[in-house]
């Protein structure tokens, strides 16, 4: 999901300010009811364990070009799921911010693209968890299909953003559409994957249960809503 520099520019990078400045209201919103529920410190507390998580994620673990953007591991659905809404977005924006800075100078110019393909997808499996996962399960309960329908959601969102962007910035022009194709078969192996490591965390962490401080986690990570 790191669309590379020049796939969109000039005046099209508007949209990409607006699309990101929403991005950030719909954080701003959940980050502001976690507050009003369970303290600022909370909120600084898994934010920062997220955006560790994210740095690790994006530099450490295995990762590779497919076509007009890099294929990842996010694991937006644990950190949802454990975290919760405002820290996984606080934590992937800010861990994204990081690796630009400090690993790929030349990644900042594509920030808005990237942020917009990273959580507008999270908020969008946030509104889907609520809505289909009844209120009397707590998440370390689900089962496979459960997050694999959610995991599914999100990268599913990220793929359908990343061609977005690229139609939108390149046209139907110059290698676009194979480049596209080249990412979203690349994604498929993630989605294979990664639900199972977000059930085998959601496992540890049930595991862990008696001996994780509550404000490290999200409270319907342990019970229900």
């Amino acid at each position: 999901m790191h669309i590379e520099p020049g796939i969109v520019h000039g005046a099209k990078m508007a949209l990409a300010y607006g699309t990101a400045a929403g991005a950030a209201g719909l954080t701003a919103r959940a980050a502001w009811r976690l507050v009003a529920a369970e303290g600022l410190a909370a909120l600084a507390l898994r934010s920062t364990i997220a955006a560790v998580a994210v740095l690790v994620f994006f530099q450490l673990l295995p990762h590779t070009q497919a076509g007009i953007s890099e294929v990842h591991f996010i694991f937006g659905t644990s950190l949802l799921l454990i975290l919760g809404a405002a820290p996984a977005a606080i934590g992937l924006a800010a861990g994204l911010l990081v690796q630009g800075l400090v690993f790929a100078p030349a990644d900042l110019a594509m920030y808005a693209v990237n942020v917009t393909t990273l959580l507008l997808p999270l908020f969008a499996m946030a509104e889907l968890a609520r809505r289909s996962i009844p209120a009397g399960r707590a998440y370390v309960d689900l089962g496979y299909l459960d997050v694999l329908k959610l995991s599914a959601a999100y990268q599913g969102g990220v793929v359908a953003w990343v061609a977005f962007w690229a139609f939108y910035g390149q046209g139907l022009g110059a290698g676009v559409p194979a480049g596209v194709a080249s990412f979203a078969l690349g994604y498929w192996i993630v989605l294979a994957v990664e639900p199972l490591l977000d059930l085998a965390l959601l496992a540890l962490v049930k595991a862990l249960s008696r001996r994780l401080p509550r404000p490290w986690v999200t409270p319907r990570l342990l019970q229900a809503a």
